[in-house]
């Protein structure tokens, strides 16, 4: 039997990355899917192109390979109706809603006296007050099924600590710890736990791209994945330069599991060392 059989997972930006991650690592442990994404491109991210329709039904392929149920909707967590109705009819179509991985996020890189205010508001708005819509529209389907259950919040370590160049980023990722630990107290009662993760650098096109490659590696004229790797690795403890997904989705998972039915308000770092660095 499956570490989560049986359970529906919601899962925000699911198309790719460490969302379709999350979503096959549940899947692969027993629960159905409702995993939700904008498709889009979105207007101030420079740094790598926008997720898509046809990789949204890439991880709906895959989660059904694995046998399970899911339900995909495509939606900006910024638009709250809208999310609360996919919500809705997954929850309808599945039954329930056990587990919500609030994963989607952007990232963009800018030296805080040249970041602009429409740059600002688009970061606030998905990775703080997106993450604010997840858990509202979710919170009455978990209460609903009176079995309680769990609320991860994928943060970062620059929800934890200061890193230069990324201040619209670190502020709405530290806004979402206050997030976290204000539903926690909240819910509690409800036994519905809620915590956060911290990963490091992961290996997605977040950070594998030219511009993050140029800020790590300014004297190199053409620097590369190889040629910045070990400049990655000089920031973490352990002897790697990033992490995969996948170390992400496992504790996701046993956030999620009844492996962790009294862990609740808890910033967890997933980070290679980077905050003991």
């Amino acid at each position: 039997m499956g570490r989560v059989e049986g359970k529906v997972a919601l899962i925000t930006g699911a198309a790719r990355n460490q969302g379709r991650s999350h979503a096959l690592r549940l899947a692969e442990e027993g629960a159905d899917i409702i995993a939700v994404d904008i498709c889009e491109p979105v207007e101030s991210i420079h740094l790598y192109p926008g997720a898509t329709d046809q990789d949204l039904a890439e991880t709906a392929k895959l989660v059904e390979e694995l046998d399970r149920r899911i339900v995909t909707a495509k939606v900006d967590v910024r638009d709250s109706d809208a999310l609360r109705a996919a919500v809705a009819a997954g929850v309808s179509e599945l039954g329930r809603l056990d587990i919500v991985s609030v994963n989607a996020g952007i990232f963009e890189i800018s030296p805080a006296l040249e970041l602009g205010d429409a740059d600002w508001r688009e970061m606030i708005d998905v990775n703080l007050t997106g993450v604010w819509n997840s858990c509202r529209v979710a919170l009455p389907h978990i209460i609903e099924g009176g079995r309680g259950g769990s609320i991860t919040i994928t943060s970062s370590t620059c929800g934890l600590t200061g890193v230069p160049n990324t201040v619209h980023y670190t502020a709405a990722k530290h806004g979402v710890v206050g997030i976290m630990r204000a539903l926690a107290a909240e819910f509690a009662p409800n036994s519905i736990r809620v915590n956060t993760i911290h990963p490091t650098y992961v290996d997605t096109v977040m950070i594998q791209n030219d511009k993050t490659y140029k800020l790590f590696d300014p004297e190199n004229p053409v620097p590369t994945k190889e040629t910045t790797a070990p400049i990655f690795q000089s920031t973490n403890a352990l002897p790697i330069p990033w992490i995969e997904s996948l170390d992400i989705s496992n504790a996701l998972l046993f956030l999620a599991s009844e492996e962790a039915r009294y862990i609740t308000g808890v910033a967890l770092p997933v980070d290679a060392g980077f905050m003991v660095k």
